[in-house]
């Protein structure tokens, strides 16, 4: 005997009927209370849903920490160069902790420019220069995702007196 055959007497004679008394015995759906009722349940539901989603959404800088960070423990490697430094406003920079780093690096026959935004990590930049030599960690999937400096990685290249910092 099948599981269906089995299950399907009992669905008939015990569970349908009873549901079936369930839904006769409630109020009738034009009452005013019943409606006022849905009404506010859905508004309830709705304003804990958005209540969810408003206290789970990450920030703009978490967000720009957690893709760095995936790109430093799991990007590839390669080779690129620093073309510029600027300020967050688009002017050149001469300071030695830029805002945003503009640098280049070659995959597979393409050149990719990109600039990363490195306010938020001065220390990790002391001491780059223009035309500097780096190592890009890039997400093979994307290679356009890329980075030159993160928290726990930086493929700026020392100077042999920036080492005994």
């Amino acid at each position: 005997m099948t599981l269906k055959r089995a299950l399907k007497p009992i669905l008939h004679q015990t569970i349908l009927p009873r549901l079936a008394h369930l839904f006769r015995s409630l109020p009738r759906t034009e009452d005013p209370r019943v409606i006022g009722g849905i009404a506010a349940g859905v508004a309830v539901m709705g304003g804990a849903i958005w209540w969810y989603i408003v206290r789970h959404r990450l920030s703009a800088e978490e967000v720009e920490r957690r893709r760095r960070e995936e790109l430093a423990l799991g990007g590839r490697i390669t080779d690129g160069v620093i073309l510029d430094a600027r300020t967050l406003s688009n002017e050149d920079s001469i300071s030695p902790t830029p805002e945003v780093l503009v640098y280049s690096y070659s995959l597979a026959g393409l050149t990719y420019h990109c600039a990363q935004d490195v306010s938020t990590l001065r220390n990790e930049v002391l001491g780059f220069r223009i035309d500097q030599p780096v190592q890009v960690r890039y997400d093979p999937r994307n290679p356009g995702n890329s980075i030159i400096v993160s928290e726990t990685w930086t493929g700026l290249w020392l100077r042999p007196d920036d080492m005994d910092r």
